[in-house]
């Protein structure tokens, strides 16, 4: 992943003004990092296999939104095309969400080292990770993000080639 930041709040505010819906995928994130509800997205999606339920041992997914009428209207279709979590899933999911907190300030940390160690890598060329000041989207992640997450993406230095 390129792991590209984008300024949530300022592309609420043109989805705005053109009528349209923010649907934000905060899986990278958490809602532990990040709330887009808060910086105006409309609907929020989260992948509850990665870190929410964080034991690799569910599947599932899950659309946040504030709006009563849109949830309203996504119950429905939910509701008639079956996507319903299974009781043991969802409790799977809650089990992990218990230790969200702690499971993603130790993913900050970690990844927070291992960019540092790559920076300095001889043979890396690019590190992509949103904590460096130097990724182009450090400054917008850092205000709209509790702490920069676990995700780190490296380029080898030399190309595919390496």
């Amino acid at each position: 992943p390129l792991l590209g930041i984008t300024d949530i709040a300022a592309v609420a505010q043109v989805a705005r003004q053109a009528g349209a819906r923010l649907v934000v995928d905060n899986t990278f994130a958490s809602p532990y990092l990040q709330q887009p509800l808060a910086l105006g997205a409309d609907v929020v999606v989260h992948s509850t296999t990665k870190y929410m339920g964080g034991h690799s041992d569910v599947v599932g997914g899950a659309l946040v939104v504030s709006d009563p009428e849109l949830a309203e209207e996504l119950a429905y279709h939910q509701n008639a095309m079956g996507a319903v979590a299974g009781p043991f899933d969802a409790w799977l999911v809650l089990r992990g969400i218990k230790t969200l907190a702690v499971r993603m300030d130790r993913h900050t940390e970690n990844a927070t080292k291992v960019a540092d160690l790559l920076t300095r890598h001889p043979k890396v060329s690019q590190v992509l990770y949103p904590g460096l000041p130097e990724h182009p989207g450090h400054e917008v992640a850092a205000k709209q993000m509790k702490a920069f997450g676990g995700m780190v993406s490296f380029r080898v230095a030399g190309g595919e080639e390496a």
